[in-house]
Formats: C-alpha cells, structure tokens, sequence
C-alpha cells in the first residue's frame, strides 16, 4: 500500500506538471525543473530508513547525475529549431545524457567523488 501511495502521490506530480505546461510553457516548465521528485525521494528514503549516511550519499550523488542532465535541455531547443521533429529530437537529448552519465560514472571515482 506504501508503494501505491508514493506512485500515485509522484505520479500526481508528473500529470500536474504537464497540465501546467499546455496552459503556460514558462510555468510548466518552472514546475518541471523544481527538484519535486528528488525531493519526494529523499523524505521517501529519509522514512523508510531514518539513515544520515545513506541521505547524504543519495544527495551528493544527486547532485553529480543532474549536471550531465541539463545539456539535453539546450539541445532538444536547438534541434527543434532546427526542424528535426519532436521525437528525434528528444532520442538524441536522451542519448546525450545517457553519454554524459557514462562520463560522470567513469570520471568521478577518478576524481575523488563518491556515487
């Protein structure tokens, strides 16, 4: 039943989130980039285990998956723009940031940084 709730309750997020966003771009779009899932992941975890250490190394590694993310957000722009349809574009968005979390996950051990 705890399941049910926390996919109901994020799901809830996601169909907000794209509501917003048929009526206001911009807002929608404020909503979207609000950490709310992240969010709701560390109180879900926080709950379910009451763990500092283990908070604190989701957090961290949070924060180092999120910066490879946000190229896809300049490119899938630029690429409609460019006229490549929706879906191609959001493929090639998708596989950059597939890329970049590669990088990040080979990189960061080698620089000192925990995931």
């Amino acid at each position: 039943m705890y399941f049910i709730l926390k996919a109901v309750l994020s799901g809830l997020l996601i169909a907000a989130v794209s509501t917003i966003a048929r009526r206001s771009p911009s807002v929608g779009a404020l909503v979207a980039s609000l950490p709310l899932i992240s969010v709701l992941g560390m109180i879900w975890l926080w709950r379910d285990t009451h763990d500092r250490a283990r908070m604190e190394a989701h957090v961290g590694a949070t924060f180092w998956y999120v910066v490879p993310s946000l190229p896809m957000f300049l490119l899938i722009p630029a690429l409609l723009r460019a006229g490549m349809p929706f879906y191609p574009a959001l493929l090639l968005g998708c596989l950059l940031t597939v890329v970049l979390y590669l990088a990040v996950s080979w990189a960061a051990p080698k620089l000192g940084i925990e995931l």
